[in-house]
């Protein structure tokens, strides 16, 4: 299988708190793994790490094979381009409409495009969220399940090729939470997106998972499918499907 991100003995610590202590991990193409761990085990940590928002103390990512850890402000950009980020508190700008946000990735990276084109992409994004209707809305107009739907198409619009989730479900309801999990799914199948999911949430993991990793005391503990983690013995794992 491919490999689109390769983690390396990855360190981190903030002071005296060791939060990453030598952390190896792949991603496939075309995968979603998720990555559980308890509250302050590093999950946050790790994906800001992968985007370029923390440097690590040791250890390398690569990311479509190159080495984002010794990359520039310029480089870095670049890289995010390919890369998707659902923000856990959707981050959407309240003083714009869905449309503005949407249309703000592309003029972050300076991605030229007609109107028509621009306008194109918008639709596509929000059509794929089912929320075409909402383009000329404001985010205080939206429920929290639609702005999470919101920040999903934000995520799409520039079709990045791995998407990085930081709890996607927290603050919503089961039964949207279940349809937001399914929504994710569904964007994988569609575009082959590979995604790194943290979660607390068991059914998003049950839902979107290709392979569950379990962080604990700063490295990969374990790993394997819902279903394998859910049957092992090990009262680390157990803990997380009680």
């Amino acid at each position: 299988m491919e490999t689109v991100i390769h983690i390396e003995k990855l360190k981190k610590k903030f002071g005296e708190n060791k939060v990453l202590c030598g952390f190896d991990f792949d991603l496939f193409k075309g995968e979603n793994a998720v990555v559980l761990g308890r509250s302050g085990s590093g999950k946050s940590v790790l994906i800001k790490c992968i985007i370029g928002l923390i440097k690590p103390d040791e250890g390398s990512i690569h990311v479509m094979g190159k080495n984002i850890t010794g990359m520039n402000h310029d480089e870095l950009d670049r890289m995010r381009v390919k890369i998707g980020f659902l923000f856990q508190s959707n981050a959407l700008y309240d003083s714009m409409t869905v449309r503005e946000n949407l249309e703000f990735p592309l003029r972050r990276h300076w991605i030229e495009k007609s109107r028509k084109e621009v306008d194109e992409l918008v639709m596509e994004a929000l059509t794929n969220v089912g929320l075409a209707e909402t383009v000329d809305m404001m985010p205080a107009e939206l429920s929290g399940g639609m702005r999470k739907r919101i920040g999903l198409a934000r995520t799409l619009i520039l079709k990045p090729e791995i998407i990085l989730y930081d709890e996607p479900t927290t603050g919503l309801d089961p039964i949207t939470g279940r349809e937001i999990s399914a929504l994710m799914l569904d964007i994988q199948k569609k575009y082959n997106t590979s995604s790194i999911i943290i979660s607390h949430d068991m059914n998003c993991v049950r839902i979107t998972a290709n392979r569950v990793v379990v962080l604990l005391d700063g490295v990969c503990y374990a790993e394997g499918t819902y279903e394998e983690l859910k049957r092992s013995t090990d009262p680390k794992i157990k803990s997380y499907f009680e």
